[in-house]
């Protein structure tokens, strides 16, 4: 293993402590516990905004805190979900009185510990509502859910809810327009190499040098299959197909198309997958009105991408467009 880390125990701390020194004019950092907030406090009458997860994802969800996204995010340990004690005090701190909406992505642990902590603000007199993002096509079950995973679709859940959020929208109609985003998106992603936990020291799985694993997860988890390396049309086609046959997507229906990378792949191959799904989905007859390419939610240095489609009507459009201003994210 060669990363460029002290001791793997702290690389959580220590990455958090150069990415909030650098972006020190949008986001704050708690170490006791850890998380993230929009610097200078959340603001008034405005629902809150938090999620959170496994840290390894990055720029996912740290870098998505800020004017138009979230007012706190909760990084847990490597690829591991945060803790209740964690996740309480970012919740009531993003919370100014118009209440709070949690974006959890669907593993077993996000779940619980969110719900937890949910409850447990709740106690102390916070509205908090919740949504659950589980786009992942590839498998119902998997070693950390029970039913989908929740993928790259969770960058257009929080995009979309935090320009809703921003407009003044109250938290029943913030988490309403959350919840038709995350209906409405699908992900499948794709592994050319695995990836190495820090303080694992060794891949998480192995594949051949002619495979490649189809339907991937952002932890490594296993896919719907192995299979041999292709070209990237062909890659790319078998991650689009059951994104569009899942969506059901219709002639002249508009859409986002969201191309990931993993952390490992180059720019440019991004594009050639982005290249081949939007000709596939124009030649469907659906409008790709909205374009997103790079690596928003990756798994360390993992090769591999994933290819997100989100169905688009007038008002998630607008909210899409909406002004944000984020480590990550800005227009």
């Amino acid at each position: 293993m060669k990363k460029l880390l002290n001791d793997p125990q702290n690389a959580v701390t220590e990455s958090l402590e150069g990415f909030t020194a650098v972006h020190a004019d949008l986001v704050e950092l708690s170490l006791d516990p850890t998380y993230v907030t929009r610097a200078g406090g959340p603001v008034p009458n405005k629902v809150g905004l938090v999620s959170g997860g496994g840290s390894g994802h990055e720029p996912l969800h740290a870098g998505f805190v800020g004017d138009g996204m979230l007012d706190a995010a909760v990084p847990g340990e490597m690829f591991t979900s945060p803790t209740p004690d964690q996740i309480q005090p970012a919740l009531e701190a993003a919370d100014s009185g118009a209440g709070v909406l949690a974006i959890v992505k669907n593993y077993t642990g996000d779940v619980l510990n969110f719900e937890m902590a949910v409850e447990l603000a709740g106690d102390d007199d916070h509205r908090v509502t919740t949504v659950l993002v589980n786009d992942d096509v590839a498998v119902e079950d998997s070693l950390y859910t029970a039913g989908r995973r929740g993928v790259a679709g969770t960058v257009a859940v929080e995009k979309i809810a935090g320009a809703a959020a921003a407009r003044g929208d109250d938290l029943e109609t913030v988490t309403a327009v959350a919840q038709r985003v995350a209906d409405n998106v699908r992900t499948m992603g794709v592994a050319l190499a695995p990836c190495t936990v820090p303080h694992v020291g060794r891949p998480g799985f192995e594949l051949g040098d002619d495979e490649i694993e189809i339907g991937i997860g952002i932890h490594g988890e296993p896919g719907r299959r192995r299979a041999p390396v292709a070209t990237a049309d062909e890659i790319t086609d078998q991650l689009l197909d059951p994104v569009v046959e899942d969506l059901g997507l219709t002639d002249g229906e508009s859409v986002l198309l969201f191309v990931n990378g993993m952390g490992g792949t180059p720019l440019s191959e991004l594009y050639v997958v982005y290249r081949r799904a939007r000709s596939r989905l124009e030649g469907l007859g659906v409008s790709v009105s909205r374009s997103l390419v790079g690596n928003y939610v990756t798994s360390l240095e993992m090769q591999g991408a994933s290819v997100s489609v989100l169905r688009l009507d007038d008002e998630t459009t607008q909210l899409w467009d909406a002004p944000v201003r984020t480590a990550a994210l800005h227009w």
